[in-house]
């Protein structure tokens, strides 16, 4: 029987395959984040208008679309969300999250751009040192900023 099913598997070929695979599996929803920082070290947070009150100040944080390099996502909802251009740099963080939704972060470094918010999402940008944190920032944007002391 499993000699059937391999030979019949290898005989789909290509798309087919893909499109059994894709039918067979769950689909996910990829959060990314954006850790900015500036050439003087200090993150990039966003008021957000969406999320609650009590937890408004975050990362630039978004979806990623189908077929998107999750480093690219970073650098178009940082464009989209606050017209500052930034290059991608080290993955922070890979992990599944709530439900079907996958949550990657990526530091990245302001490299230009004119801050210009979208103020359907985003009430409020600013830079802060890692040392001084504005209340209500999600406590897992909090560890991305600073991560914990190595022991």
């Amino acid at each position: 029987m499993k000699q059937l099913v391999a030979r019949v598997w290898h005989s789909l070929r290509g798309p087919l395959q893909w499109r059994l695979l894709w039918l067979a599996h769950a689909k996910f929803v990829v959060g990314v984040t954006g850790v900015v920082r500036d050439r003087d070290g200090r993150v990039l947070l966003l008021r957000h208008r969406l999320w609650s009150p009590d937890s408004a100040w975050g990362l630039p944080t978004g979806f990623a679309v189908r077929g998107e390099d999750f480093a690219r996502t970073v650098v178009r909802e940082v464009r989209e969300e606050t017209g500052l251009t930034v290059e991608p740099g080290a993955l922070v963080r890979l992990r599944s999250g709530y439900r079907l939704r996958l949550e990657v972060a990526y530091e990245a470094l302001c490299t230009g751009g004119t801050l210009k918010l979208d103020t359907m999402e985003i009430r409020e940008a600013r830079w802060f040192s890692p040392d001084d944190l504005p209340d209500g920032l999600q406590e897992s944007h909090r560890e991305l900023i600073r991560p914990p002391a190595a022991s």
